[in-house]
């Protein structure tokens, strides 16, 4: 599977390893993604995702349902 959020759509960005002697070379950072499985009260069932810890402390703020309609309006989703 792909290194995406599920929600908020981050993905691995591109930059370099700088040395001490100033060598540049290419390396890619990853945004810190994680398996969750979250309770959907409205349709009653679990739903498993892989989300950045951003996107789950918006989660934990506002709900899972609210968090899936703010990335919808915001074209993420």
């Amino acid at each position: 599977m792909s290194r995406i959020c599920d929600l908020t759509g981050k993905k691995a960005m591109v930059g370099n390893n700088v040395s001490h002697s100033n060598v540049k070379t290419k390396r890619r950072f990853y945004p810190n993604l994680q398996l969750q499985k979250f309770y959907i009260p409205e349709e009653g069932r679990w739903i498993t995702l892989k989300v950045s810890t951003s996107a789950i402390k918006t989660i934990n703020k506002v709900g899972i349902t609210e968090a899936i309609t703010r990335f919808v309006k915001k074209g993420k989703l």
